[in-house]
């Protein structure tokens, strides 16, 4: 059987106080031998700068990190030129996205990107095999695809355009990422697609990401988190045990890995790598 990695996920912190919090949180998942740490940015990678050095900052400190990278919104020329750095400073690794745009940024059909593919087709171009691209996968569809078989369609682009690999959002339906792998693998994307895991700590924050970004909640566990109120630690205990049990029916189904979304806190991604035993 394959090895199975994990890999971790921050953002760039945007305050000396965030950058200390984050060096001791990253000192803290280190220690259950990732990977690598990957760094996202802002939309239309307007943290480009903080992602660069955070992503400086893990490799510092002797460990692998993948900075993710947008197209939407951006040039040749600036996307060029950010390939160029990361390669200069040893990187082997990104995760290539579409992005999205900023806020009052408006129309974006004059940006020299319009789709992820488009990504891959040129870090390739660029680059040749220098990098390890990673790409998105949406097991539950992406919010603006047209049907699931178009999200399906949309990821196997990417996967011939040139991606090694890919990281799915977060979901709570092991059935779906199942689903989902095994049609990507039929529409000839047959590539490790890693499962994306969100540790759950705090349920009305949950809930926003959720219905923002599109991944369900099913509803036995929005109810039973809604029944806790504020009883923090029972929210915990109670997401412990359910993010646990998914990761176990992951890997146990083949997953050839687990990315958590940690939202730079190391607490309960801790806890449940310890509880599968991984360490």
């Amino acid at each position: 059987m394959t090895q199975q990695n994990f890999s971790i996920e921050f953002f760039p912190p945007k305050t000396e106080a965030g950058a200390e919090k984050l060096r001791a949180t990253c000192a803290k998942l280190a220690e259950l031998n990732p990977k690598y740490f990957s760094v996202t940015f802002g939309a239309g990678g307007s943290t480009q700068q903080g992602t660069l050095d955070t992503v400086l900052q893990i490799r510092a400190a002797g460990h692998e990190a993948a900075p993710h990278i947008s197209c939407l919104g951006s040039s040749r020329d600036k996307l060029r030129a950010i390939l160029k750095t990361y390669k200069d400073n040893g990187i082997r690794r990104v995760v290539a996205l579409r992005g999205d745009l900023p806020s009052g940024y408006g129309d974006f059909s004059s940006s020299e990107f319009h789709h992820a593919n488009e990504l891959v087709e040129f870090i390739r171009a660029e680059t040749g095999d220098w990098f390890h691209i990673e790409v998105a996968a949406y097991p539950e569809m992406h919010p603006q695809a047209k049907s699931p078989q178009d999200d399906v369609n949309s990821f196997a682009r990417k996967v011939k355009s040139g991606a090694n690999s890919a990281i799915t959002q977060y979901f709570y339906n092991a059935d779906a990422y199942f689903r989902f792998v095994d049609e990507a693998h039929k529409a000839g994307a047959d590539v490790p697609v890693v499962a994306g895991i969100m540790p759950i700590t705090n349920y009305s924050q949950l809930i926003r990401f959720s219905d923002m970004c599109g991944a369900e909640v099913p509803r036995w566990i929005r109810l039973k988190l809604a029944s806790f109120g504020d009883d923090t630690d029972a929210i915990r205990a109670f997401g412990l045990d359910v993010v646990s049990d998914l990761c176990e029916r992951l890997l146990r189904g083949g997953a050839p890995g687990l990315h958590f979304y940690t939202l730079n806190q190391p607490t309960a991604t801790h806890a449940i790598w310890t509880r599968l035993n991984r360490i």
